[in-house]
């Protein structure tokens, strides 16, 4: 299998440390760096956050870069209660005194930049948080975009259902600007696990429980991070989500990586232009798809609906049987 050089952009929560664990875990998968940005908790908790999951998964040569602790334009929102006030549940008492001293002092557009420059057409971009720093990337070198090989995004929503405020999906309503920025200017080959997407394939909960209870390290750290956050709790998520979608686990962020790590994860989708509203008063960073061609766009982006759950639910599994040295 040809490996993939791979930057994971991410507001490190719980479900993007489950997700870089499947990335971790991927036989087919390098790398290259991982870039913080602000979203379900400050950029320094995110930090952090990442350097946590590389010690458990026994990756600590992997670099971590510091990005945008704010959104584009505008004061910076108050980051979000889902995965308790520091992204990982807020059951981590050890925190490293010493981990200032383990980022790169490079800001994370610029290794995005200087990293794809140095293997044009060979790396895939997985966004899993706010796209501060995709669309700080892109003023810095409007050339960037066109250097990628693809671009993976879990953000968005398709019918304006929002999950933190009416018609808006939480990454893209944490900065609807740089959302707006990203969808417009890269034309590069462009994949979205939308917030529709993740709940209409979820997991059952004993399959949660048979991921979380597996004997490996991993699966220890992601036992932790979830035991006390409501967020993965059955019964609260019935009154949170179950009002559009139904019962089920649902790793969000897991959805975009799965894509990358293997496309056939992806089972069916649909391709169109789109676009991020700015300026309504409701529907301010909702993402709308253009089925009738009304924008007269020339570029598409692949909107994914439907996922195969045996093999997700396999990259899941593997992703908990770690630490996986190299």
């Amino acid at each position: 299998m040809t490996e993939k050089l791979v930057i994971i952009d991410t507001d490190c929560g719980i479900d993007d440390a489950q997700a870089l664990m499947m990335a971790l875990a991927a036989p087919n998968v390098q790398i290259l760096g991982l870039t913080c940005v602000h979203g379900n908790t400050s950029v320094e908790n995110v930090c952090q956050n990442v350097l946590r999951v590389l010690s458990v998964c026994e990756r600590e040569g992997i670099p971590v870069f510091r990005g945008a602790a704010g959104p584009l334009i505008g004061a910076s929102n108050p980051s979000s209660d889902h995965f308790g006030g520091d992204g990982l549940g807020d059951v981590i008492e050890d925190r490293d005194p010493q981990w200032e001293k383990k980022i790169q002092r490079e800001h994370a557009a610029s290794a995005m930049i200087r990293l794809v420059s140095e293997n044009q057409k060979q790396v895939s971009l997985v966004a899993l948080g706010p796209l501060t720093n995709l669309a700080l990337a892109v003023r810095l070198d409007p050339g960037f975009p066109q250097k990628l090989r693809d671009l993976y995004i879990m953000g968005g929503n398709m019918e304006g259902k929002g999950n933190v405020t009416l018609c808006s999906e939480f990454n893209f309503a944490m900065d609807p600007e740089s959302a707006y920025v990203v969808l417009e200017e890269y034309l590069c080959p462009t994949y979205i696990a939308s917030w529709e997407y993740a709940c209409r394939n979820p997991l059952t909960w004993e399959f949660f429980e048979e991921l979380i209870n597996q004997d490996f390290a991993a699966a220890r750290f992601m036992k932790l991070i979830t035991s006390k956050c409501w967020a993965y709790s059955k019964e609260a998520m019935k009154t949170k989500r179950d009002v559009y979608f139904g019962p089920g686990f649902v790793s969000y962020d897991s959805y975009a990586m799965a894509a990358c790590i293997d496309s056939s994860v992806v089972t069916d989708s649909i391709t169109c232009p789109v676009r991020v509203e700015l300026q309504g008063a409701l529907g301010r960073g909702m993402m709308v798809l253009d089925r009738i061609n009304a924008l007269k766009k020339n570029h598409c982006v692949t909107v994914m609906t439907t996922c195969d759950l045996v093999k997700f639910g396999r990259l899941l599994m593997e992703s908990l049987r770690q630490p996986c040295k190299r």
